[in-house]
């Protein structure tokens, strides 16, 4: 398709310059490409310009109203629209998704998906999208959608049954969470060509305050909970892994650790990273939780994305923490050789959200990007290179 590696020891991988959308969807018969992305928040200000807004009440420090993150947003970039269709929040993404066509789309949920009015008492912030919005999610092809994390909680136990309940029914698996610790333990199967799988396994991390009392249990609901980042922990992991599959598949762990903000990456994260990679045989490493967009990490040929940031999210005027500009975000599509698991490419779209809606990223904006990508990845052996049409194409030593 125009891309040629080298695989040459101590060589980085070099790619020709082409059509990005046409070298992205994996023709080649033993490659897969799977979009990622980071958080996808569609509760609060994004509920409330879909087509069923939930109750907008809420029970913050600050604000008390979900519209209230609508007015906010519009001070800084005008009028928001409202109602809008399911689309809209997907903004240009939806063309970038539909040229690649990727083999499965993964994101992380950050929000319930529930009309539940029981909110978890001493908890600052709570999400939560009307069920009757699922086509929000539905709309973007999204296959499996990540809930370990510290919001798909917010509203109860009837509202993370509610969650489960409205996904599967409209189709879309998940992982990370369930009615007890074996079901949020259970990896997410989606079905590739030629009898191909990806198993989607998810994690989430109490530093990325998760409550320790939502870990699921034998007898109670929950999200899938590392009790730490041991040696102990990953190897456990490692053997869970290793049950279900099947040559041919890929693994993908995903990952909800770590803070909102910072590009720090911790040893523990690093070394918890790479045993799953030699132990349990993981293929990718979805890892997200902060704000931002954090260093990429090749292992053996094997991506880490340790913080793939936000996709979409309400926080538009939303003061604090500029520097990291977190209404930037990227659409990751990583293509791997369905054989050996091998990291064949990795490409990068910039984007932005603006008006609550996904857009592509400036030059400026995508150019900070690339800065920021390879200040970081220079400590982890990467960095990236730019495409005419701005797409992101990750560079490693192979």
């Amino acid at each position: 398709m125009g891309e040629r590696h080298t695989r040459s020891t101590g060589r980085a991988r070099v790619r020709d310059r082409c059509d990005s959308d046409a070298m992205t969807h994996a023709d080649d018969a033993n490659l897969s490409t799977l979009f990622l992305a980071g958080d996808v928040m569609t509760g609060r200000g994004i509920d409330q310009i879909l087509r069923h807004p939930g109750n907008p009440r809420l029970h913050e420090p600050y604000l008390k109203n979900a519209v209230d993150y609508i007015s906010i947003a519009e001070k800084v970039n005008g009028p928001i629209p409202r109602p809008v269709e399911p689309s809209y929040v997907w903004g240009e993404a939806l063309q970038k998704l539909r040229r690649v066509k990727p083999d499965a789309a993964i994101v992380n949920l950050e929000t319930a998906v529930t009309g539940s009015d029981d909110y978890w008492k001493g908890k600052g912030i709570h999400y939560r999208m009307h069920p009757e919005n699922i086509d929000c999610i539905r709309t973007a092809k999204i296959d499996c959608c990540s809930l370990a994390n510290n919001h798909v909680l917010d509203w109860g136990y009837a509202g993370l049954a509610e969650t489960l309940a409205t996904l599967h029914g409209a189709g879309i698996k998940t992982a990370g969470a369930g009615e007890h610790d074996a079901a949020a333990a259970e990896p997410a199967i989606l079905a590739l060509s030629e009898g191909k799988r990806v198993l989607v396994f998810a994690f989430g991390s109490g530093d990325s305050g998760i409550p320790d009392v939502w870990a699921a249990s034998k007898n109670t609901a929950g999200v899938n909970r590392l009790a730490d980042l041991s040696e102990e922990t990953a190897l456990d992991i490692a053997t869970s892994v290793r049950h279900p599959r099947r040559p041919g598949d890929i693994v993908v762990a995903s990952i909800h650790w770590g803070g909102n903000w910072g590009y720090g990456i911790s040893r523990d994260q690093r070394r918890f990273a790479h045993l799953l990679i030699d132990e349990g045989g993981v293929d990718i490493i979805h890892g997200h939780s902060s704000h931002h967009a954090k260093g990429i990490e090749v292992y053996k040929r094997r991506p880490i994305l340790y913080g793939c940031g936000d996709f979409i999210n309400d926080y538009e005027g939303i003061r604090g923490y500029e520097e990291f500009r977190s209404h930037l975000g990227l659409m990751y599509f990583v293509s791997v050789n369905v054989e050996n698991g091998e990291l064949a490419r990795l490409q990068m779209t910039p984007t932005r959200m603006r008006r609550f809606q996904v857009r592509r990223a400036s030059e400026i904006d995508t150019q900070w990007l690339v800065d920021v990508l390879n200040r970081e990845g220079r400590k982890l052996g990467t960095r990236v290179e730019r495409s005419p049409d701005h797409t992101l194409h990750l560079v490693w030593a192979s």
